[in-house]
């Protein structure tokens, strides 16, 4: 298909979603993916041969507004793209839409947008996790084959998993954050949604390499994209005890049992390991990550960019407290004063430098396990599968707790992924690989062999 007649065809689908009332996107145009297509016509093929790829709406482009799903940025144009986006285009993919999202990345289930939450694309009363949920959503939905969403504590993975797609996070420094709107510095990914492993694989490669502009970026060449493994033979994979309890929800059990039975016909040893940290991984990440929230979220004060209310004190104070008070919505303010008491005087080493010495223990679990000669971790993604719109808006911990099996790889810097494992009751379910850090190549290539032996749509009981 032409570039042309490939954009044509997305903004088809960009409608139906729209008609659908998914809720999926917060910027996109016909115009825009035409001028994108003509773009691509003009050039040499690349690797990615036009590939419509959309983004969430925290990653900065010119050419349309960057909201990050708040208020507080309603209208914002950017005067640069982010690497990741320069990137793609060089490699001919073609940029079709910005994505809804929990605001400012804050959230688990893409309900704390200030435009109003994504559908789950299965069941519009379920939610399709966050916050990358509108990413996920147009994956899922058969819109774009691929789009990019942000991982912080694992915005890409949970919603991967509630959709049924793969959802693929990188090692910190493995793809530049440079135009990335940041969250916790030290925490945030950009990482990937595909419908296959190899879609995901082509586009992280893409992307991936050092970048001037970014120093956290490692001095290490682009990533290849993987053959998949032909078998598992000779790879161990551990089983981290803590991430199987006794209460796990029966259809996560059943598909984890269905998928632990694959791999051993893969080849594969399986072997128990334990990660004594990881009860402390939700706690840890809630307070390291708002406390890097409350910092970064500092520069939005209503002079330099973005909305701007004047209040009626007629001072700077009563402008910061007028533009930020409406302009940011409750899940972010509530995450900014967690951050910032963390951080005052009489708390930090009771709290933020407590919770970075906790962060050490759980890389040190990750270490010690892949030391000892396990190759990869297998693990659920999620406790449960998609659960409905509402039902945890009122109570944020039950929506912190719903990270419990994902935060834990972001603080310790490490590449997984997830990818679709079987249905409960027509919800899908999706089982999370992890890998030692930088070592997304090998990854891939046994997230390609399993995904090939394990049937995505089976309904388990």
């Amino acid at each position: 298909m032409s570039a042309v007649a490939a954009g044509r065809e997305v903004g088809r689908r960009l409608a139906g979603a729209e008609a659908r009332g998914l809720n999926a996107t917060l910027h996109w145009s016909q115009a825009a993916i035409d001028a994108e297509a003509a773009r691509i016509a003009s050039t040499a093929p690349g690797p990615l041969g036009a590939m419509p790829i959309a983004l969430k709406d925290n990653i900065v482009t010119t050419d349309a507004p960057t909201t990050c799903g708040s208020r507080i940025l309603e209208g914002y144009i950017s005067p640069y793209d982010a690497t990741a986006v320069r990137r793609l285009r060089a490699a001919g993919a073609m940029i079709v839409a910005k994505a809804n999202m929990d605001e400012f990345a804050m959230g688990s289930s893409t309900e704390h947008s200030a435009y109003g939450r994504v559908r789950h694309p299965l069941d519009p009363d379920r939610v399709p996790g966050g916050s990358s949920g509108g990413s996920a959503a147009l994956v899922a939905a058969g819109v774009v084959p691929a789009a990019l969403g942000s991982e912080t504590g694992g915005s890409v993975r949970q919603p991967a998993s509630f959709c049924g797609v793969v959802g693929v996070k990188p090692s910190y420094g493995r793809v530049s954050r440079y135009g990335l709107v940041a969250f916790g510095s030290s925490l945030d990914c950009i990482s990937v949604f595909g419908r296959t492993v190899d879609e995901a694989a082509r586009v992280l490669a893409a992307m991936s390499g050092h970048d001037p502009l970014d120093a956290t970026t490692l001095d290490r060449p682009p990533m290849a994209v993987p053959e998949p493994w032909p078998d598992l033979r000779s790879v161990r994979i551990g089983l981290p005890r803590e991430y199987f309890p006794a209460d796990l929800h029966a259809g996560v059990a059943a598909a984890m049992a269905r998928t632990r039975d694959a791999v051993r016909r893969l080849g594969a040893e399986l072997v128990d390991v334990s990660l004594p940290h990881s009860a402390y991984a939700v706690p840890t990440y809630y307070i390291v990550a708002p406390a890097e929230a409350a910092a970064n979220l500092a520069r939005y004060d209503g002079v330099r960019y973005g909305v701007r209310r004047t209040g009626s004190g007629g001072d700077i104070h009563a402008l910061y407290q007028a533009t930020r008070g409406e302009g940011f919505g409750a899940e972010v303010q509530r995450r900014i004063l967690v951050g910032t008491y963390v951080l005052s005087a009489g708390y930090y080493d009771a709290y933020y430098r407590k919770a970075q010495q906790v962060r050490a223990l759980i890389a040190d679990d990750f270490r010690r396990a892949f030391d000892g000669g396990v190759d990869f971790l297998l693990t659920p993604t999620t406790p449960t599968p998609a659960f409905r719109a509402g039902e945890k808006t009122d109570d944020p911990v039950a929506m912190y707790l719903d990270d419990i099996f994902v935060c834990a790889v972001s603080l310790a810097g490490l590449p997984a992924l997830s990818l679709p494992v079987g249905r409960s009751e027509g919800l899908p379910i999706g089982a999370q690989l992890i890998a030692p850090v930088f070592e997304e190549e090998r990854l891939l290539a046994a997230a390609g062999a399993i995904e090939r032996a394990v049937s995505a749509d089976a309904e388990v009981r």
